[in-house]
């Protein structure tokens, strides 16, 4: 187990001089309650909307607002959670441990070397600071940091960098690290969705047009140089060009906005609305901003945003699930992972267990001549 040790450094007091290297993969995504209960959301929320990354107002005007949001939104956020609970807990924690332990797979069948892939969450549990301690038992000396964030934002990608940052301002012995930036216009990601898309043409037939609904963000951070916006059209023009789909096939519309100021437009729901207004009766919503689906897509999208569309006169919103565990989805993260792995010991062809086996004896063999215990 990793110990304090002086100025607040964590060591790992169990280590031992033929321990192997490894290589790590540490997945990040946003993070869930532990339960769909008000307490459980208030834990949650109060971590979430206490990130300056997250919400950038002054951090006085901030807590005062914040003390009133977590007397109200705790109740009403944890019923929309119990709608979408699952017997083995979140939506997006089941998805998430299905991806890891996917990939986890296919790049122990890629890396010649020994390799952990583990999951930590942004805001809850598992934590990220508890999954950097379970890789850094695991002996892991480079570590590559995977935010399942296909569109960098300054308040996901960002944030999980600040995170891992300050997990890692307190370990003694720091590890290689690398990041990954975003994805948003990779071939292998765009792909996958082209082909979730089809398939669900296929048996559900083709809707009168194909909703893509990103994430919200508040108009000024776009205005403050925050790339997200762009990369979302750039993610969806890339999409329908795969697709084929001419320019009134489809449209981007921004959804899960917050308070009264302005925020990244047009918006979801009120899209939705004037497209059922419209005449529209059957209606096509992807969320490619999404790895795996959540809170935002299974209640937001679904149950909310289906439920505008009939009231407003329209027959079916049909959703297009996130990418979660499928093959193409893994298959690309494995290709992505293995990129940024390049030249490392483990990744690479000349890898060999005999001579890591005869590296990590003779270093155990050296050190105890020299008074290591282990």
């Amino acid at each position: 187990m990793a110990s304090r040790a002086g100025q607040g450094h964590t060591g790992q007091n169990d280590y031992a001089h033929d321990m192997p290297e490894r290589v790590g993969v540490l997945i990040v995504n946003l993070g869930t309650p532990d339960a769909p209960t008000p307490s459980a959301v208030r834990r949650y929320l109060r971590q979430f909307l206490s990130d300056p990354r997250v919400v950038e107002i002054p951090r006085l005007v901030w807590w005062f607002a914040l003390r009133v949001i977590l007397l109200i939104r705790p109740r009403r956020s944890a019923s929309a959670y119990k709608k979408i609970w699952r017997e083995d807990g979140s939506p997006l924690l089941h998805f998430s441990r299905r991806q890891v332990e996917a990939l986890w797979s296919e790049l122990g069948r890629r890396c010649p070397g020994p390799v952990s892939v583990v999951l930590g969450m942004r805001y809850g549990n598992p934590s990220i600071p508890n999954a950097l301690e379970q890789l850094q038992r695991e002996n892991v000396r480079r570590l590559l940091v995977l935010p399942l964030y296909p569109q960098y934002s300054a308040t996901t990608t960002g944030s999980t960098f600040d995170a891992v940052a300050a997990a890692l301002k307190r370990t003694r012995w720091l590890p290689e690290l690398r990041f990954v930036n975003h994805y948003h216009d990779r071939e292998g990601y765009i792909r996958a969705l082209a082909n979730s898309i089809r398939e669900h043409w296929q048996a559900n037939a083709r809707g009168e047009l194909l909703l893509f609904s990103f994430h919200g963000l508040p108009k000024r951070y776009l205005a403050a140089g925050d790339p997200y916006h762009c990369e979302c059209h750039k993610t969806a023009r890339l999409v329908a060009e795969m697709l084929e789909l001419k320019a009134n096939e489809y449209r981007v519309t921004f959804q899960s906005r917050v308070g009264r100021e302005e925020w990244l437009q047009p918006y979801t729901d009120v899209t939705v609305a004037e497209l059922a207004d419209g005449g529209m009766r059957q209606l096509d919503v992807i969320s490619p901003g999404f790895s795996a689906d959540c809170l935002e897509t299974l209640e937001e999208i679904v149950l909310q945003n289906g439920e505008i569309f009939r009231a407003h006169g329209g027959e079916s919103l049909r959703y297009i699930p996130a990418l979660n565990d499928r093959d193409d989805h893994v298959r690309f993260l494995a290709d992505l992972a293995m990129n940024h792995l390049a030249g490392w010991p483990e990744a690479s062809p000349g890898w060999s267990k005999h001579r890591m086996r005869e590296g990590t004896e003779r270093a155990q063999l050296l050190a105890k001549k020299l008074g290591a215990k282990r």
